[in-house]
């Protein structure tokens, strides 16, 4: 058996579908990732194959003044570089799982169509489903989609002999897609139209590095600051730090994609690249982060309190839950300022948070990937056609 997983997005989009590629090899499935090429070291971790298609997301790996792939002038680029790709990629696949961008998306449900295998669509928080849009906004994200790259999908699609399609979001997302979300974190409100598997997220043994143990080992316990694939945050980790030694805490900084380094050599401040938050977030006082859904459940799990900085439309859900669950803070971004972020620090590190904090990590569950994997298989052994919508 094997299976087309693909996608298009930052790191923390496809994390959740490497855990998935994952757990269905360990069931004895053959996975084929489509990616970014910013993704291929990442897959070779782990042993999963990876055809690399289209543009890196990272800006650092794009050419001067390259639009990522997610911008609008991109989308044409997008699906002729996923159409491309897929169908080839489908050839001998008995499923194809898609998230990321709407023209990958796309391109993944017509090459499933393409070889008349299921076809199923992963978001990563239920703001994102179709359902939790209004009749007037879905409206409007079907002729967005349509007016935009609509034609070359239906150009594309016909030139692979399938018939065309109008209402390309709908198309693309489906009826009912998976929700790849814990639900005492994200639960699904009543009349919205989804699976629900619980979060993706790949076990993580690695250790953590003698240098970190000793910086964790010399003082009282840090507080985690990082704005994973989020752009232009250099700022905001300066105002961050800055709050934080103000109220005598030290400060783990990760260097993230915009490669952020400690502002001085001050013993009180310790940089790290990729690590097991997994790990990390059980050992610091508080996680300061971008509200990305793999980093929210990752520090709720680990009962950390959380200060979430929202960078970008759209980074809302998260930092709301943390908010209303009483598990930390959220902050209005790019750059909260100082008082904004002071405050937000005293309200994370006080005890009833933390309390909180962890009677939420309790009621967390950690097998999603294993669900949704067996979901998969089942839709694989019942011969069910692609989804219609």
């Amino acid at each position: 058996m094997r299976v087309l997983i693909s996608g298009c997005g930052s790191r923390g989009d496809t994390e959740p579908l490497v855990a998935l590629a994952v757990r269905l090899r360990e069931l004895g499935t053959e996975v084929r990732m489509c990616l970014p090429p910013d993704y291929a070291e990442r897959c070779a971790e782990v042993g999963v194959q990876m055809v690399p298609v289209g543009r890196p997301v990272r800006e650092s790996a794009r050419e001067p003044g390259e639009p990522p792939p997610g911008a609008p002038e991109s989308a044409v680029q997008v699906v002729g570089d996923w159409f491309d790709a897929l169908p080839a990629a489908a050839e001998g696949c008995d499923a194809v799982l898609a998230t990321g961008l709407l023209p990958v998306a796309a391109a993944s449900r017509s090459a499933a169509e393409k070889h008349g295998i299921p076809y199923s669509y992963l978001a990563l928080c239920p703001i994102h489903l179709p359902s939790w849009l209004t009749q007037a906004q879905r409206a409007m994200y079907n002729e967005g989609s349509d007016r935009l790259f609509g034609g070359l999908v239906n150009s594309r699609r016909a030139e692979i002999g399938l018939p065309p399609v109008t209402n390309i979001f709908d198309y693309s997302c489906t009826d009912r897609p998976w929700l790849a979300a814990d639900p005492a974190l994200a639960p699904l409100p009543a009349g919205q139209e989804a699976v629900q598997t619980g979060a993706w997220i790949l076990p993580d043994e690695r250790p953590l590095s003698v240098e970190l143990e000793e910086f964790l080992a010399a003082g009282s316990p840090p507080v985690y600051v990082g704005f994973g694939s989020s752009p232009g945050t250099i700022d905001a980790a300066k105002v961050a730090i800055e709050a934080i030694r103000a109220q005598g805490r030290r400060v783990i900084l990760s260097h993230g994609w915009d490669e952020l380094d400690l502002p001085d050599d001050q013993s009180d401040c310790f940089a790290v690249g990729d690590v097991n938050l997994r790990l990390l977030f059980g050992r610091v006082a508080a996680a300061v982060h971008h509200d990305g859904a793999g980093t929210t459940h990752i520090a709720t799990e680990a009962g950390a309190p959380q200060i979430v900085v929202r960078h970008i439309v759209g980074q809302i859900y998260y930092s709301d839950r943390v908010d209303e669950m009483g598990i930390g803070a959220a902050l209005d971004g790019p750059v909260p300022t100082f008082d904004a972020f002071s405050a937000a620090l005293t309200t994370a590190l006080a005890p009833e948070t933390r309390v909180k904090a962890t009677a939420v990590a309790a009621a967390m569950r950690t097998d999603g990937a294993a669900v949704a994997a067996q979901l998969l298989l089942d839709a694989v052994s019942q011969k069910k056609p692609a989804v219609s919508v």
